[in-house]
């Protein structure tokens, strides 16, 4: 029991300075109790939270137990070659692909569009083309001088092995016997004056072989274009597997002979070699567009719904013309901002 002895008026005794603090102790042991709490509840709620954070290893068992994205069901690079100056086409090929990307029906495959490039010789083509490159990250540049028929899409072909080396090319050997899969299952070489239609080219590959396979639209046709030259794959896309890829990119045969048509030398490289022995052609899914005064023929065909692409996209009408008929602004949400007939 505390005894209270007699005190000068101006001081305060040790008891009633203990009555005093008592309260604001307690307030304090509250204070820090529920904040130590709130502490370990903060990073689930973060982990959770739609934004990313540094708390997400903190995730709880639920996240963990999320099932993982299975693989594509193939990997298919499109190449399309092109021109350093052509930024208008750049710039439309990239809205009419990456809306298709949106669709659920390319769902299975993962479809990579890339625009091949050889060196750069102008300020404009070095200003403009690195922010493409900065805004899209789409662009290979080849060491070479830009050409149609002089070894542009040999260097492409050859090139690839180089350039993804290290993510799974399929040249190294893995911890097994057995190479690690390709970065690609399929790549194509492609015009920039072509659309395709990519879930029409995704079902079309999905059944195909992933070796030894070559796909496009095969000339000669018929008797009158091109004959009497060996079969090739007309030069607007064509499709080959990754094993092929790496053939080029090795074989002496095409490092030789890498000056003429480029469609016809690759189709002449397989034949010689006696490579590419799964061939399939798309005809008539792939067709040259037809103009108002040419006639249909094996290569060149009107509209149709079961179309994997249209070539010969040489100008702006040409082009809306094939994506009016196939509706690709159908889609288009209504609003007060504009008005399109």
């Amino acid at each position: 029991m505390f005894s209270f002895s007699k005190q000068s008026p101006g001081s305060i005794s040790f008891a009633s300075l203990l009555l005093l603090l008592l309260p604001l102790l307690a307030l304090t042991f509250l204070i820090i109790s529920y904040t130590q709490h709130d502490f370990r509840l903060l990073p689930s709620f973060t982990a959770c939270s739609s934004t990313p954070s540094s708390f997400s290893s903190f995730d709880n068992s639920s996240s963990a137990a999320a099932s993982p994205t299975p693989p594509p069901e193939f990997r298919l690079l499109i190449g399309v070659i092109t021109h350093p100056d052509y930024f208008e086409r750049r710039q439309l090929l990239r809205m009419v692909y990456s809306l298709q990307q949106e669709q659920p029906n390319l769902l299975g495959a993962q479809v990579d569009v890339r625009f091949v490039l050889c060196n750069l010789t102008t300020e404009e083509q070095r200003v403009f083309v690195a922010l493409e490159i900065m805004r899209y990250d789409d662009i290979i540049i080849l060491d070479c001088a830009e050409n149609m028929d002089d070894g542009k899409t040999y260097a492409y072909f050859a090139s690839l092995p180089t350039l993804f080396n290290g993510t799974g090319d399929g040249s190294e050997k893995g911890d097994g016997s057995t190479p690690p899969p390709p970065p690609y299952d399929f790549v194509m070489k492609a015009d920039d004056d072509i659309y395709f239609r990519l879930p029409r080219l995704v079902a079309a590959l999905r059944d195909k072989p992933r070796e030894d396979m070559y796909f496009g639209l095969q000339e000669p046709c018929d008797d009158e274009n091109f004959f009497p030259f060996p079969p090739f794959m007309e030069g607007m896309g064509y499709v080959v597997s990754w094993d092929l890829v790496r053939w080029i990119a090795t074989s002496d045969i095409a490092r030789n002979d890498v000056r003429g048509p480029e469609d016809m030398w690759v189709g002449r490289w397989f034949n010689l070699a006696d490579k590419a022995k799964n061939r399939f052609d798309a005809a008539p899914a792939m067709y040259d567009f037809r103009g108002p005064f040419e006639k249909p023929n094996c290569f060149r065909r009107d509209f149709a719904p079961d179309t994997i692409a249209v070539h010969k996209l040489k100008n702006n009408a040409r082009w809306a013309k094939t994506l009016s008929y196939f509706e690709v602004t159908k889609a288009l949400k209504p609003s007060k901002l504009y008005h399109i007939p």
